[in-house]
């Protein structure tokens, strides 16, 4: 059986209002794990708290309550030593490669001075050795060592973050958002290197997205999160064929497909509800202002997220009874 590796737990985050405004609370309590090996898929819209998740998993901020930890190490938001060994266990590869590259490096320098800092390679001569590798590895020659970000496509740019990433031989790539900036046939490509990478190097993934296309290409598991909350979870091919959740349900609804009309019928009752309107309600489901399915109770109290068979939780109050009455999905 695969080890776990990456745990959170309770996971909350609060940012202060500014303005006289009130506090934003961007994380309500989100747990998860990543088997070794495995790919774990986030998936919302944009402010559901998917990138907050992220920074919180590799250590870039300090949640508010909760904890997570890597190949059992906690993570930590301290410099020094325990800094660089959390690095080294897991890194982030952020959706806007141009704007992580420093655009005054070449390709070359970039990887080099990750493996200088972490003092990996022996010499010079090693680093330049470790170099090549990495580049042959993301699928680019070594003629882009010499190359600036500016002279990179976006998939190629991509790539080169992939590359700094694996250069410390992480067991763990949070992903995110990572093909939003890429056109469809680039996406596929990079899809697919990640792909062979993880059964290459054996690596674990949390893969981000708001692309319900994307997260079903990858995932082992999905949660799926809204206001910074998770509403559902569980296997990608059964919370995306058979969403218990009606978020879920729009989110799937939104996936263009070839014909229409052959899944109109289905479709049609499937409805994302009012615009999103991210200040969080003062009480009862998050999801309620917009849910075509809400009752009286929705109003009234949140749902936790509760666990149904076949490994799936979902927190809907109409779910959960609907799921109870029609047994197990």
């Amino acid at each position: 059986m695969a080890g776990v590796a990456v745990r959170g737990w309770d996971l909350v985050k609060t940012y202060r209002g500014t303005g006289g405004r009130p506090p934003v609370r961007a994380l309500r309590g989100v747990s998860l794990e990543v088997p070794s090996g495995g790919t774990l898929g986030i998936v919302g819209e944009s402010g559901c708290g998917k990138s907050t998740l992220a920074r919180l998993l590799v250590g870039l901020e300090a949640p508010s309550r909760g904890g997570a930890e890597v190949d059992g190490v906690p993570v930590t938001t301290r410099a020094g030593d325990a800094r660089l060994q959390l690095a080294r266990r897991i890194q982030l590869v952020f959706q806007d490669p141009f704007s992580s590259l420093d655009p005054r490096r070449t390709v070359g320098r970039t990887l080099a001075e990750v493996l200088q800092v972490h003092r990996l390679g022996e010499g010079a001569d090693g680093r330049r050795q470790r170099v090549t590798e990495l580049l042959e590895m993301v699928a680019l020659g070594t003629r882009f060592a010499d190359r600036y970000p500016h002279e990179l496509s976006g998939g190629q740019a991509q790539r080169v973050a992939v590359a700094r990433a694996l250069a410390v031989q992480p067991g763990v790539l949070v992903l995110d958002e990572p093909t939003s900036a890429l056109d469809v046939s680039v996406r596929a490509e990079l899809l697919n290197l990640l792909v062979g990478m993880q059964d290459r190097l054996g690596l674990a993934y949390v893969f981000i997205s708001h692309d319900v296309s994307m997260i079903r290409h990858l995932s082992d598991r999905i949660l799926v999160m809204y206001l910074g909350k998770v509403v559902e979870a569980g296997p990608y091919d059964a919370v995306l064929d058979r969403p218990l959740h009606p978020y879920t349900e729009a989110l799937a609804a939104a996936v263009p497909v070839p014909d229409p009309g052959v899944d109109a019928e289905r479709r049609r009752g499937r409805s994302v509800g009012a615009p999103v309107d991210l200040r969080e309600p003062d009480r009862g489901c998050p999801y309620q202002p917009r849910c075509p399915l809400a009752e009286p109770v929705c109003r009234e109290v949140d749902p936790d997220l509760g666990a149904l068979p076949g490994g799936r939780a979902v927190a809907c109050h109409v779910a959960v009874r609907q799921a109870g009455a029609s047994g197990p999905s």
